[in-house]
C-alpha cells in the first residue's frame, strides 16, 4: 500500500475494491497509544462516502498508557518510542503477524484549514479532463508553503459561470470553470517529529492523517456526513472538530483543552496526585451540579507519602464545580470556533462528541446547552472484532485511520510534479477520469 510522495509525506496508493487487505495503524495521543491491525474485504460500496468498499475486522490490538506526549506534541522521543514498541507487540501476537508499516495520525503541528478557489477560461467550450487537471493544479499550488506540509486535499465543488454545488462538471458547456479546494496543512517540523518516533520503533510510516478527519469517519453515520455536522473529539490533551459536508470533509480546527486539563484542575483543587484525580473524575466527577451533592461526602487521598496523613472529606459538589467549570470553557471555545470559521450553517443542529473525555457524566447535556445544538455521543462504528473495552469514544481515532486508506481515494494530490486526481464511484464518468489521470502521471 506504499504510495508516492506527496511534498515529502508518504502516500497510499488506493485499494483494490476486489480484493482483501491488512491494514495496521496506530493512533498516537496524549492519553495512550493503541495499535491496531485489521483485515479489509469487499464489500458493497457506500452510496455517501463513495471509497467506503471494505468491511472491517480488527484482528489485533494493543494499548499502552501514552508516555513523551504532551498536549499532542511530542516532548520525550525515548517514552514514545518504548511506548510505540509496547503497542506494536502487543497487537502483532494477537493478530500472529509482523508489522512494518502503519498509518499514524497527527494532533499537533497547528492543524491548518483552508479552502483555496481557482478558475480557468474556457471560451463556452465543453469541459474537458484536461481543464479539470489544469483548474485543480491551480487551486493546489496555492497552498505551498515552505515551512508547511499538506496532509488532505479535497475538491469540495466545482462551479460553472458563477453557478456553484456542481459536483460533476465533466462534459458541460459554459465560459468559466473554478473549483473550491479544503487543504488541510501541519508544520512540517511536527510531521519529521512524528515520523522519526515511528521509525525508532523500526517501523515506517505508511500514511498521516489529521485526528479530527480519522475521528469523524468512525463517529459519524453516513445521513451525517451527507447533510452536514460536526464530529468533536475530546481526547486527553487536545479537542479536535472536524466539519463534513456532502460526503467530505470541509472543515478542521483543534482547541489545547482535553480531559487531562480537567483532572489537573481536579489535582489542583483538591491537593491530591493526579492519579487519585483522574480516578475521581472518573469515578465522582459530572459535568453537571445536582443539588443533592452538596449533602454527598468524598473522600480526597493526601498528596504526600506521609502515613499520619488522613484524607479530607470534601462535599461531591465541589468536585462537580471544578469540572464543569472546565467543560463550559471548552465547550464555549468550540462553539466560538465553528461560529468563526463560518461553517456554522453547515453544522446546522448536528454536533457528535466523540474520545476518551466525551463519556465523562452530564458532558452531553452541557455541550447541547452551550452549543445550542443536538448532541449525541459517537462510538466507533462500521468495524467488528473490536474487544469490549475497545468499543467507547476513546477508540474512535483508531477506528477511523482504520477507515481512511478507503476514502483516501476520493483526495485530490498536487506536487511539483503534476497531479494526481481520483475521485470515488467506479460506474461513473469521474471515476474513468480519475483513472486517467492516474495512468497519465
Amino acid at each position: 500500500m506504499f504510495g508516492s510522495s506527496h511534498f515529502g509525506l508518504p502516500r497510499l496508493k488506493p485499494l483494490s475494491s476486489k480484493r482483501s487487505h491488512v491494514v495496521s495503524v496506530l493512533d498516537i495521543g496524549s492519553t495512550k497509544v493503541v495499535c491496531m491491525i485489521g483485515r479489509l474485504t469487499p464489500r458493497e460500496e457506500s452510496q455517501i462516502l463513495p471509497g467506503r468498499t471494505h468491511n472491517i475486522e480488527i484482528i489485533g490490538i494493543g494499548h499502552q498508557r501514552s508516555r513523551g506526549i504532551k498536549t499532542g506534541v511530542i516532548a520525550d522521543l525515548d517514552a514514545l518510542e518504548g511506548v510505540i514498541r509496547l503497542a506494536v507487540d502487543a497487537a502483532e501476537r494477537m493478530a500472529g503477524l509482523t508489522v512494518e508499516s502503519l498509518i499514524v495520525n497527527l494532533t499537533a503541528g497547528r492543524l491548518g484549514s483552508d479552502i483555496y478557489t481557482a478558475t480557468i477560461d474556457l471560451g463556452g467550450q465543453e469541459v474537458e479532463l484536461n481543464d479539470l487537471k489544469k483548474v485543480l493544479s491551480a487551486a493546489c499550488q496555492q497552498s505551498l508553503r515552505q515551512d508547511r506540509s499538506v496532509l488532505h486535499s479535497l475538491a469540495t465543488g466545482f462551479s460553472l459561470d458563477g453557478e456553484r454545488g456542481i459536483r460533476d462538471p465533466l462534459a458541460m458547456y459554459g465560459d468559466a470553470l473554478g473549483v473550491d479546494m479544503h487543504v488541510v496543512t501541519a508544520e512540517r517540523s511536527a510531521l519529521k517529529n512524528l515520523e522519526l518516533s515511528v521509525n525508532r520503533a523500526h517501523l515506517s510510516v505508511e500514511g498521516i492523517v489529521a485526528t479530527p478527519y480519522a475521528s469523524g469517519l468512525a463517529a459519524l453515520v453516513d445521513d451525517e456526513v451527507e447533510l452536514g455536522c460536526a464530529a468533536i473529539d475530546m481526547g486527553g490533551g487536545t479537542t479536535t472538530i472536524s466539519v463534513f459536508a456532502e460526503g467530505k470533509l470541509v472543515h478542521t480546527d483543534a482547541v489545547g483543552l482535553g480531559g487531562h486539563h480537567v483532572t489537573t484542575d481536579l489535582a489542583r483543587g483538591l491537593s491530591t496526585r493526579i492519579e487519585d484525580a483522574e480516578r475521581l473524575k472518573v469515578v465522582h466527577a459530572s459535568a453537571l451540579l445536582n443539588s443533592s451533592d452538596e449533602r454527598e461526602l468524598i473522600s480526597i487521598p493526601p498528596i504526600g507519602e506521609d502515613d499520619r496523613d488522613q484524607p479530607s472529606q470534601v462535599p461531591r459538589a465541589l468536585v462537580s464545580r471544578i469540572v464543569s467549570a472546565r467543560i463550559e470553557e471548552t465547550m464555549e471555545l468550540i462553539r466560538d470556533r465553528i461560529q468563526r470559521s463560518g461553517f456554522s450553517p453547515i453544522v446546522g443542529k448536528r454536533v457528535v462528541l466523540t474520545g476518551g473525555a466525551s463519556q465523562l457524566t452530564g458532558l452531553a447535556e452541557v455541550a447541547r446547552r452551550i452549543l445550542a445544538r443536538n448532541v449525541r455521543i459517537g462510538r466507533p462504528m462500521g468495524v467488528s472484532g473490536l474487544p469490549t473495552a475497545a468499543k467507547g469514544p476513546a477508540f474512535s481515532t483508531a477506528v477511523g485511520l482504520m477507515i481512511y486508506p478507503q476514502v483516501a481515494d476520493m483526495e485530490t494530490h498536487a506536487s511539483q510534479s503534476g497531479l494526481l486526481m481520483s475521485l470515488g464511484g467506479n460506474n461513473s464518468r469521474i471515476a474513468r477520469m480519475g483513472q486517467w489521470l492516474k495512468e497519465s502521471f
